[in-house]
């Protein structure tokens, strides 16, 4: 039977009725226009453990010292650095929990761009936001597992003390056989990765507990001076050529792109238990969490680093978290810790594999992707997953790692990549529902509060925008060259031009919007990997036959 986009005047009116409080999530995924065909498995905790394992901490801040060490400790740690800028990530998260609470989808970023939007801009603001969150977490994967291959050769370079150094042939190779592993264990151990990534809480959280104690007394006890708190809260330093206050804002990337992510949360949401309360905790707590906890983390590491930064920052490791382990705990520690944080690391590109997977097939549910029709399959025979769109996402991620071919700064592009098109992602429906959308939100479980939302709202808006600006620019300074220029803008211009150009031509004849999959006179659903018999909210539209 033809397929039909579903009304927001329809959503509002169902969402509008106090529902029972038996109502499980089935029927509130019926209420927004999709039956069940994922199977709903993960808890709260493992929700959070999801995004919070997408995060990795000490592992991202490994990846991303480069961007904050210039600007020296305060840089690094504090007034202008970590600090602020997780309280402004933070507030990000609660504008996104208010909506994630409303409105719990897999393709929620896209699904509330719509729904909120004016009736004109809808569906081509609803495209972009899809193809951007998608391109987003496919560029995190790229990034992370980028991080991770140079993080398993810093080993072999410790192990080999610095006479050898990895090849970008080599880091590429490395890279994508990290990805393809991810796809294998994504696609193959679907039953035990709620389990992984409970794991993950405990490995994380160990990690960085392990890393404050071990790193002071591992320099005390090699003979080492410990920085007083002068230098780690008060020195400050440009290694740039940018003006100093530029260059410190600069620093912001580091915390931009480790405590990113938690938008996975959201696309988790049609396989969580009581999502309504699960995706906006998951969101928050990870946020929280990866706040604090890299505060503290930070606040060490400029207690023992050396305070000779351009040599740390020029490593013959390749790795400035593995200069700093060295220089405290010695050729045997760093090796062992470094093999942690690499393992660690590895886990997070399997949870990012995971949720970009997510929402590229509810971005493909909705026939918004080229080839949607073969990627929108769930497999019946492999746990009710979406292994087409598994292995889509490894596919483009082996194609984009392919920078890591050119030269230092744009394999620094997989990066930014990954905050540029997140940050626009995240964005949108935020401010979609403050131009047009007021009086149709209509609060979940989580809300936090008549007076205060919009001005969260407002907040995470301008941040947003402010986070898509600084991560554009070349982070050595204003002179660039081929060698140092920051491709991010031109990759992300030229994936978010293709987007409109391709809606434009074609997609805006087949794309309407989220596209309903419910029945429209059964007031049950059919039955689901996880749940039966339970009723959908009808919303008169007709049924998509062949999904699964």
């Amino acid at each position: 039977m033809a397929e039909k986009s579903q009304s927001p005047n329809a959503i509002q009116d169902a969402l509008s009725h106090e529902p029972p409080p038996e109502r499980g999530d089935t029927q509130l995924l019926a209420t927004l226009g999709y039956k069940q065909e994922l199977r709903r498995h993960y808890s709260t905790v493992q929700v959070f453990a999801i995004a919070f394992s997408i995060m990795g901490l000490l592992p991202s801040i490994a990846s991303t010292l480069s961007f904050s060490i210039p600007a020296g400790p305060v840089g690094m740690v504090w007034e202008i650095g970590w600090l602020v800028a997780s309280v402004f990530i933070f507030i990000v998260g609660l504008a996104m929990a208010d909506l994630a609470s409303a409105m719990p989808t897999a393709g929620g970023l896209y699904f509330w761009t719509h729904y909120y939007a004016g009736e004109k801009w809808k569906n081509v603001l609803s495209f972009v936001v899809g193809y951007s969150n998608t391109i987003g977490l496919i560029g995190g994967v790229c990034s992370i597992d980028y991080g991770f291959a140079t993080m398993l050769l810093a080993i072999v370079s410790i192990a080999r003390d610095g006479t050898w150094s990895a090849s970008r042939p080599v880091v590429y190779g490395t890279y994508a056989g990290c990805v393809i592993i991810h796809g294998l264990i994504a696609t193959f151990f679907a039953r035990i990765m709620p389990k992984i990534q409970s794991v993950c809480i405990v490995t994380n959280i160990g990690l960085v507990l392990a890393t404050v104690l071990a790193l002071p007394i591992g320099k005390a006890t090699n003979g080492g001076t410990i920085n007083d708190g002068t230098y780690v809260f008060g020195h400050l330093e440009n290694l740039t050529t940018w003006p100093s206050g530029w260059a410190f804002m600069l620093a912001w990337l580091s915390p931009i792109w480790t405590i990113g992510a938690f938008d996975s949360c959201v696309h988790m949401s049609e396989e969580a238990r009581d999502a309504t309360r699960a995706v906006p905790l998951g969101i928050l707590w990870s946020c929280g969490l990866c706040g604090i906890l890299g505060f503290l983390s930070l606040a060490v590491m400029a207690a023992v680093i050396n305070t000779d930064l351009e040599a740390v920052l020029g490593s013959s490791f390749g790795q400035p978290m593995a200069q700093i382990y060295y220089d405290c705990l010695g050729k045997s520690g760093a090796l062992g810790f470094m093999a942690v944080v690499a393992a660690v690391q590895f886990f997070m590109g399997l949870s990012l594999v995971v949720a970009a997977s997510r929402q590229t097939w509810a971005f493909s549910r909705d026939s918004a992707l080229p080839f949607s029709s073969f990627f929108r399959k769930i497999s019946t025979s492999i746990r009710f997953q979406p292994v087409r769109t598994v292995w889509g996402v490894v596919v483009i991620a082996i194609i984009i790692g392919l920078l890591a071919l050119i030269n230092e700064s744009a394999s620094s592009a997989l990066f930014s990549l990954a905050v540029a098109g997140n940050d626009l992602a995240w964005m949108m429906p935020i401010l979609c529902r403050l131009v047009w959308g007021r009086s149709k939100f209509l609060p979940g479980k989580f809300y936090t509060g008549r007076f205060v939302s919009e001005g969260i709202a407002l907040t995470a808006v301008v941040y947003l925008a402010f986070a898509i600006l600084l991560c554009m620019f070349p982070t050595g300074g204003p002179g660039v060259n081929a060698e140092d220029m920051n491709y991010t803008v031109v990759i992300n211009g030229a994936l978010w031009g293709g987007a409109l150009l391709y809606y434009l031509l074609y997609a805006r004849k087949t794309y309407k919007g989220p596209l309903t999959t419910v029945g429209s006179a059964s007031s049950e659903t059919s039955a689901t990997p996880s749940e039966t018999n339970i009723g959908g909210v009808g919303m008169g539209v007709e049924e998509k036959k062949g999904d699964i």
